[in-house]
């Protein structure tokens, strides 16, 4: 319930020119944004579990495709731990629908219509699957912040984990470009 100073301030800020009007069913708290936060890196991951075979399907490279298969197998377990999440907030694991992540994949499916199958091609998924990586680091990394104030320990717990594999995933693809990749492609049809 929010006091007449709060209701106030809210009233303040909306006013102001620029400002964004909240939709009526807009988070009331934290809580609520890192409920909604978890629906949609949810949906996000479940996307991910289709898209990751794809990338691995028209990459050439073994270490890449061995990355996409191995990071997939990892992708399926986030779901797993966010269903757990879910339950342990004594919540329904819903998906929300993440736009941000339906955008770089989609930016992923163009990178791959634009590029001939090969190691330009290669690199161009690298490229593709870090800006993923990079988007689930950061949301990971904000939703446990979350789960830490809001004293969800399991929630805390499984977070970090994930969010430790999406960091060693950027990495790995990071290894996989500068070893060959990147500099093959750079030497393409020269």
């Amino acid at each position: 319930m929010k006091t007449t100073n709060e209701k106030q301030e809210n009233a303040k800020v909306e006013s102001k020119k620029g400002a964004v009007k909240a939709k009526p069913d807009a988070a009331q708290g934290l809580r609520d944004f890192f409920e909604d936060g978890l629906k949609d890196i949810f949906w996000a991951e479940h996307a991910l579990t289709k898209a990751l075979p794809k990338m691995a399907k028209n990459a050439t490279s073994s270490k890449l495709i061995h990355a996409f298969e191995h990071h997939l197998k990892e992708t399926e377990e986030h779901v797993n731990r966010l269903e757990k999440i879910f339950e342990s907030l004594g919540l329904k694991a819903v998906g929300k629908k993440c736009d941000a992540m339906e955008g770089l994949l989609k930016e992923a499916d163009g990178i791959m219509e634009e590029t001939q199958i090969g190691v330009v091609r290669d690199a161009a998924i690298i490229a593709a699957a870090q800006k993923v990586e990079h988007y689930e680091i950061a949301t990971y990394g904000t939703l446990h912040a979350y789960a830490v104030t809001l004293v969800e320990n399991k929630a805390s717990t499984l977070l970090a984990k994930t969010l430790e594999e999406e960091k060693k995933a950027d990495v790995s693809l990071t290894e996989i470009a500068l070893s060959d990749i990147n500099l093959e492609a750079a030497h393409a049809h020269e």
